[in-house]
């Protein structure tokens, strides 16, 4: 695929080149649009929306503002509502608190492990009486 031909293909999903697409060089550029479309526009096993909003979290958590603003948008082209962006950054947040308290707490990792798959277990135990129920 020729510049012009991926440029073309990258205008047609979205009416423009954006100029951080026109930063690759000539012999990487097909392979970055193409996992691109396949990450961020292909369906996949997780609805798009749901990839977004993974991909917001992610971006929120890391900080970074041009990935925060992309998955947004995205999510909501894909029918996020601001209850599901303010949800999954939340949940984000959360996330990155705990894992930072854990790691800085050095709470041992096997002892968290074991008490995690304890826990599931009983969950899961709970959940099959309530279906025989």
């Amino acid at each position: 695929m020729t510049r012009e031909e991926a440029y073309k293909e990258i205008e047609e999903v979205s009416g423009l080149v954006p100029t951080f697409l026109k930063l690759p060089p000539d012999n990487t550029l097909e392979l970055e649009w193409k996992l691109m479309k396949a990450v961020q526009f292909d369906e996949g096993p997780i609805p798009n929306k749901y990839r977004e909003l993974i991909g917001l979290g992610i971006a929120a958590t890391s900080k970074c503002r041009y990935c925060t603003l992309f998955h947004t948008e995205i999510a909501k082209l894909r029918g996020a509502t601001g209850q599901e962006i303010e949800d999954a950054v939340h949940y984000a947040k959360s996330s990155a608190g705990w894992s930072a308290y854990l790691n800085g707490m050095q709470i041992p990792y096997e002892e968290f492990k074991k008490e995690i798959e304890q826990a599931a277990a009983f969950v899961r135990a709970k959940m099959a009486k309530q279906e025989a129920a």
